[in-house]
């Protein structure tokens, strides 16, 4: 490899934050293990990552390519024509930039990327974070050199011998952050909290039930802190709700607060699991069931069936079914010590760095 303290990583992941944190988060171990490292982020022309990347102060490189559609098949030529392009225009790029490991971390851009990298002889490394495996990582794991998966379960999806368990390096970024104080919010800081939050956007239909349902928190002695989505922030917060309840449009590092959350109510987004793992934080899970696979719900299993989290699907959310829930786990500290116990059983503290030591000995068998 030559100098002691440099890799160079091309890296891809794309389409969602929970592609897109764990690559950042990967990225930001292998600078704090080796400093001088380079980087060049290859991703979609048009989907978040190409905002959110450069604002790391990341190079990034940009291809047109798109998901397979499974209604229209027609599409599907443009897409097959898209992917020989692109891997052609990653085969230029990744050899210009002449990297020791691409590493893949989720969504269908990292195809042609991995596909490129390992026809020129690089090392390869792909993670999946949900326990139900993206349909770009099962085709990549016949030809790349190491899989990292962020369930227990999702090991059985790839060939035994070159895939490894290692948490979601969400996690170890989770624990690094330092706890938002209560105040800044104009919380208490003797009431237990409960925090409602459904993703940066938010979810219309979740919403739609909570704007209801926040209004039969009066008179209880926990907080709630509704976290509405930036797109629906406007809309709700015209509402009347009660003193306990304070509705906010987003968070940024969500983590902090959730430092000193109690129970947290939320969808089943691998990253947002991993940070609920990290954090011990005991949660009532409402998967999206608009994901390919289902595989929200799939992931919050891996939570339930470990006693460490509670599932109510979207389908279910009538009444006052939440309230009903929330009340018999805050008011209950034997329930809440359980789940506890029940994700410490899951947790992986140090995932971005036992990626970091595979792929060091990875390039280091070149």
């Amino acid at each position: 490899m030559g100098i002691g303290d440099m890799m160079r990583v091309v890296i891809s992941a794309g389409g969602t934050g929970g592609h897109i944190y764990p690559a950042l988060a990967i990225i930001n171990k292998i600078k704090e293990m080796e400093p001088n490292s380079e980087f060049l982020y290859i991703g979609t022309h048009n989907r978040m990552e190409k905002d959110v990347v450069p604002k790391h102060g990341i190079p990034f490189e940009s291809i047109e390519i798109y998901g397979f559609n499974r209604k229209n098949l027609l599409k599907n030529f443009k897409t097959i024509k898209c992917l020989i392009k692109a891997k052609k225009e990653c085969k230029k790029i990744i050899k210009e930039f002449k990297p020791d490991i691409a590493i893949g971390v989720g969504g269908y851009v990292t195809a042609p990327v991995i596909m490129a990298a390992h026809s020129l002889g690089i090392k390869t490394f792909i993670h999946e974070q949900n326990s139900v495996a993206g349909k770009a990582n099962l085709t990549l794991s016949k030809i790349v050199d190491l899989i990292g998966v962020s369930f227990e379960s999702s090991k059985n999806e790839f060939p035994k011998e070159k895939t490894i368990f290692t948490g979601n390096p969400c996690s170890e970024d989770a624990l690094k952050k330092p706890a938002m104080n209560k105040s800044e919010l104009k919380l208490s800081k003797d009431k237990k909290l409960v925090l409602f939050v459904m993703g940066s956007l938010g979810s219309y239909k979740v919403n739609e039930f909570l704007i209801d349902t926040m209004k039969l928190f009066n008179n209880k002695d926990y907080e709630i802190l509704y976290v509405t989505g930036n797109n629906y922030y406007e809309e709700i917060s015209k509402n009347k709700f009660p003193s306990n309840v304070k509705v906010v449009p987003y968070i940024d590092s969500m983590t902090r607060i959730m430092k000193n959350t109690d129970l947290i109510v939320t969808r089943a987004g691998a990253s947002t699991l991993s940070e609920i793992i990290a954090l011990d934080l005991p949660s009532i899970l409402i998967p999206s069931p608009y994901v390919p696979n289902n595989h929200q719900f799939k992931n919050a299993l891996d939570l339930v069936n470990n006693n460490a989290a509670i599932l109510v699907e979207e389908k279910d959310l009538k009444g006052d079914i939440l309230i009903r829930k929330i009340d018999s786990i805050i008011n209950d500290d034997k329930k809440l010590n359980e789940m506890k116990k029940g994700l410490k059983t899951l947790k992986v503290d140090n995932s971005a760095q036992i990626i970091y030591d595979n792929i060091k000995k990875l390039i280091d068998r070149k």
